[in-house]
């Protein structure tokens, strides 16, 4: 992909013709419906950065491409030590905080995922034409707590500002030359695959990337022996917290979109937050394209097509319930298929809301046998997490091997050895066996690098040795990634927000967390049991009270699993403390707490916590209260040992 539509030195362009520029700026756009004003925009930019970069030496670019977010930064400008980030508002007579947030954006993806501007100097500015001179304090600036603020006339003396000609100026040709690894949200992916962009233009490419193609490839191989040679197949996706697993599912369902329109491929997951902010995204995505080329488009119709594209699996199941026929989709990707039910949960659940008596089936197999109707051939993709079942009923994929076993003896499978590797996975040595002994092992089908937090890949790990109370491996690993990715404590629930808050820049979101659990952090003002509209909580800007940003909704394990935020408050409830050497289990029910005794539901709180945090991209806050000596629900016992628990790993307190 061309980087910028438009790129020579500041001299060269100067003594460029404007009809040239303009020339090779529309060339290079793809945009016609929007030509015009365009035209208008450009024209308008390269008369004054002509007449503002007269005596400056050093490299412009025109139309930069920030392929995270899917847009083009105005213009960049590198002058000996500088980049300058420049976002032009043509008319406008003021500096809006839309435009602040804009440019800012751009910087930051600049810093985090352009190799060349890692250890560059990265100033955002901010051009209002026709707007009053701004004077904004320099040390605000260099922070990316603010842009620099400029009208038509006063670029230059803002540019002079920051140029430091005594130190070593940027390498052009290595900046320009530069890899970008961009590791997108699972929103932001969402809607950038289906515009039509290849995985490998929205991901880092690193190790990652390179891991998410390679499953990629494997999985369409397997679907294409499965087409030609008419045969039903599965195969079993695993990996570490916040490798892609959603992703690489969304990826594929996407390829075979494209590949076989007749394949109706189907992305399916039984995650209700994760699939109605998805379908908003990509609903509001749509709609906004469509506005930008000029088209019409209802919401009611993009709604229509995201509705389709990704479906509650829970839909997907009775929907084919009502009959015998063989489903239209060939290939169903399952998004965090270890979540499928059990037999009797989902007996329990057909009787109760459905009427159907004689349900006998769990859901992996109800699934399963839902594909095997087609006479011919189809693929299944299950995602599995390991260690997140969080919920009671939640089988595992222990009861996917189950099935196969028991009742789909003629399906191919293709797994990964990690899942004999772990626990987390197959508990049973059984299960192990028979699939090492009926399957096929492919190394691709696990994903072993994580991609959410770009900051620190070894997180995932981190939080385990945390749980697990291995002291000394946790204190070890924090003391490598504190620097790369903050987290800190408090028991000040003000302090905590504050911390989010002054850590967030642009549009970063910000957001509180903590388990359905946690019932009696009510005094605190954290009602746990405050369903969320999952799309507002997600998507809104931080104008909107309903959004994270104001850190007034809390989101729980059900609402964020699948999803991530890029700073988080985790709140620490009593349902879940450190008692001596070990964690402690309780439910809260009427007026008291109660002890949780069997392993599974520890085990789903314990994933509970787990889920909570690897939740934040950038960095975590984590809020552990302190008691009450009025409130008999909130003795010191269930907090100050946890508090003293994450010190002693060496987590720094915020006072």
């Amino acid at each position: 992909m061309k980087r910028a539509y438009y790129s020579k030195s500041i001299k060269e362009y100067i003594l460029d013709p404007e009809s040239s520029i303009l020339g090779e700026l529309t060339a290079n756009h793809s945009n016609r419906t929007l030509e015009e004003l365009q035209i208008n925009a450009w024209r308008k930019q390269i008369l004054i950065l002509k007449e503002q970069l007269k005596g400056f030496k050093g490299q412009i670019y025109f139309e930069f491409a920030i392929p995270r977010m899917g847009k083009r930064v105005d213009n960049i400008v590198i002058i000996n030590d500088m980049v300058f980030v420049i976002e032009f508002k043509v008319g406008d007579g003021g500096y809006e905080k839309y435009a602040i947030e804009q440019v800012i954006d751009y910087t930051i993806d600049l810093k985090n995922f352009h190799e060349g501007s890692h250890h560059a100097r990265l100033i955002p500015v901010l051009v209002a034409t026709n707007a009053e001179n701004c004077l904004e304090p320099i040390s605000n600036v260099i922070c990316h707590n603010s842009v620099a603020k400029s009208n038509q006339y006063n670029i230059a003396d803002t540019l002079k500002t920051f140029i430091n000609y005594s130190n070593k100026p940027i390498n052009i040709e290595y900046w320009g030359n530069s890899i970008y690894k961009p590791t997108p949200t699972i929103v932001e992916a969402a809607q950038a695959l289906y515009r039509g962009h290849n995985v490998k233009e929205i991901t880092r490419s690193d190790s990652g990337t390179i891991n998410l193609s390679k499953t990629a490839d494997c999985i369409n191989s397997v679907i294409e022996k499965s087409k030609s040679k008419n045969l039903k197949s599965i195969c079993f996706v695993t990996g570490v917290p916040g490798a892609g697993k959603t992703l690489a599912g969304l990826n594929i369902a996407v390829e075979r979109m494209k590949t076989d329109e007749d394949e109706h491929a189907v992305f399916l997951s039984g995650n209700g937050p994760l699939v109605d902010v998805l379908r908003e995204a990509l609903t509001r995505d749509e709609v906004l394209t469509a506005e930008v080329n000029g088209e019409k488009l209802t919401k009611k119709q993009a709604a229509i097509k995201a509705n389709t594209f990704i479906q509650n699996i829970h839909h997907f199941r009775d929907d084919n319930l009502l009959s015998n026929r063989a489903p239209i989709e060939k290939v169903v990707v399952f998004d965090e298929a270890q979540r499928a039910w059990t037999k009797h949960q989902v007996s329990s659940f057909m009787k109760r809301k459905k009427g159907v008596e004689d349900f006998d089936m769990s859901e992996p197999e109800f699934l399963i046998d839902v594909m095997n109707r087609h006479s011919d051939w189809c693929t299944i993709v299950c995602l599995i997490g390991g260690g997140q079942e969080i919920n009671t009923g939640e089988a595992g994929l222990e009861e996917w091997i189950n099935s196969l076993r028991t009742h789909f003896p003629g399906w191919n499978i293709h797994y990964a050895n990690s899942i004999l590797e772990s626990d987390n996975y197959l508990k049973l040595e059984d299960s192990k066996n028979w699939i090492t002994e009926n399957g096929i092992s492919e190394l691709e089908l696990h994903l072993s690098v994580s991609v959410r937090s770009f900051r620190s890949e070894k997180l995932s790990r981190f939080i385990h040795e945390l749980l697990n109370i291995k002291t000394e491996n946790a204190k070890n690993i924090y003391s490598e990634i504190k620097e790369l990715y903050p987290i800190v404590v408090t028991r000040n629930l003000d302090k905590a927000k504050e911390w989010l808050r002054e850590q967030a820049k642009g549009s970063e979101r910000i957001g509180l967390i903590s388990s359905s659990g946690a019932r009696r952090l009510m005094p605190l003002g954290i009602d746990v049991k405050n369903q969320i509209l999952a799309p507002n909580w997600f998507l809104n800007n931080s104008q909107d009270i309903r959004s994270s940003y104001f850190l007034e909704e809390v989101a729980t394990e059900f609402d964020i699993q699948g999803l991530e935020i890029d700073w988080a408050c985790v709140a620490w409830g009593g349902n879940f403390y450190m008692s001596n050497t070990n964690w402690k289990y309780q439910n809260f029910k009427g007026t008291k707490w109660q002890n949780i005794n069997k392993e599974i539901d520890k085990e789903y709180l314990k994933n509970t916590c787990r889920v909570l945090l690897t939740r934040a991209r950038q960095g975590m806050v984590m809020f552990v209260p302190e008691s009450s000596k009025l409130d008999h629900t909130r003795p010191s016992e269930f907090y100050d040992k946890t508090f003293k628990y994450l010190k002693e790993i060496g987590i720094k307190e915020i006072e």
